[in-house]
């Protein structure tokens, strides 16, 4: 079995931003077919690299804008790197968008059975899990309203509930939690501590450097696309801390 669930090699990302205002569709592919479209590089991450072994907790740390979930999009394979590499052994569980996922024109009943066959997970498999799923996210009177009509607390609920209802390799939680009420976050906590308690690897990004001291074990901190500094959490997030003030 391989040591690393996730390594991460000089990554850097580029986004080519257009440096003109263009109004509408129409506009932006005539102004491309006639090259008169000017765009300016940016790179959101710089030669990152991160190592994360089996069963770690890491936090990614830094202001907004500092390319924390740009990184955890990488590892989740949702954008291609521009330079470097990634690696990444097991499967992996994203919580990293409000209703990303989910069909919002379908009720919640619909997209738990959704979600449930995008992560390889058969009818039968989730008509046995269908109550312990509802019963987590606490939406009984909810399950035949639309995603659509659901509060952002409601939506990354029924996501968490989901993605964590069988133990993942690898969970990413991407500060979607800090939605949720005071009483559904720790219940959140409590079973992230519990799957990593039976082996899984976690990457947790946050604003609460307390909540992050609890929970992980390990952190990145980013500043403006590059690593700032890496090693224990404590270490790391006291630094952050003093670097704000």
């Amino acid at each position: 079995m391989e040591e690393y669930a996730i390594e991460v090699d000089n990554l850097t990302i580029r986004f080519n931003l257009a440096s003109e205002k263009v109004d509408n569709l129409k506009e932006y592919v005539i102004k491309l077919m006639k090259k008169e479209l000017i765009f300016q590089e940016f790179l959101a991450l710089q030669d990152v690299s991160l190592k994360v072994k089996r069963g770690e907790a890491w936090a990614l740390i830094g202001v907004n804008g500092s390319g924390k979930s740009t990184l955890l999009k990488a590892i989740s394979g949702i954008i291609k790197p521009y330079k470097g590499t990634i690696k990444v052994n097991g499967e992996i569980a994203p919580l990293i968008e409000l209703g990303a996922g989910f069909d919002q024109n379908l009720t919640a009943r619909e997209n738990i059975y959704l979600n449930g066959t995008v992560l390889g997970n058969s009818k039968k498999f989730m008509d046995e899990h269908f109550n312990e799923i509802v019963d987590f996210a606490e939406l009984w009177d909810f399950l035949d309203t639309p995603i659509k009509n659901f509060s952002s607390g409601m939506s990354a609920r029924l996501g968490f509930s989901i993605a964590t209802m069988v133990r993942p390799d690898i969970l990413i939680v991407d500060e979607i939690l800090a939605v949720g009420d005071f009483l559904f976050q720790k219940k959140c906590m409590e079973r992230m501590e519990k799957l990593m308690g039976s082996g899984t690897t976690l990457l947790f990004v946050s604003h609460n450097v307390e909540t992050v001291k609890k929970i992980c074990d390990h952190a990145l901190w980013l500043d403006k696309g590059r690593v700032k500094m890496s090693g224990d959490v404590e270490s790391v997030c006291n630094a952050y801390a003093d670097y704000k003030k």
